[in-house]
């Protein structure tokens, strides 16, 4: 049985992680005619770069915008579609509550692992764990 990839999820937090994650979603993307779809799930605690109303600062939104050009651009140069989401909340529950949407169709995700030591996992666990163990559609991922 051969599955088609046509929508691929790749969580995107400006690291050079989740870049190389991305680079490897646009190679599935090209050989597959597949769509990329640029995930930012912004962390959003009760203070700290929030201010009362809910925004995050003008500098987050900076880096937010300039990671997704960079993405962009990198599609429009493979010749591959982008569309870029950003969601509010924890990241590992956002972007697995996205992947496992019947409606976003997600048929894989890819995502760039930080590479903690086995012993801060165990105690901190991670987003990409999270995610491989809670997203319904096959995950990649690239450490």
């Amino acid at each position: 049985m051969v599955t088609s990839v046509k929508k691929i999820l790749v969580p995107l937090d400006n690291s050079k992680n989740s870049f190389r994650g991305f680079s490897y979603a646009v190679y599935f993307a090209k050989m597959s005619g597949g769509k990329i779809i640029g995930l930012h799930a912004v962390y959003a605690p009760p203070k700290g770069d929030f201010d009362t109303s809910g925004r995050f600062n003008k500098d987050h939104k900076k880096q937010i915008k300039s990671m997704m050009m960079i993405a962009r651009k990198q599609c429009e140069k493979a010749g591959i579609e982008f569309e870029e989401k950003i969601v509010y909340g924890n990241p590992g529950y956002e972007i697995t509550k996205f992947a496992n949407s019947t409606r976003n169709k997600i048929d894989m995700v890819v995502i760039g692992s930080r590479g903690r030591s086995s012993a801060k996992e165990i105690f901190f666990g991670s987003t990409s764990q999270f995610v491989l163990h809670k997203a319904k559609p096959p995950v990649l991922i690239l450490k």
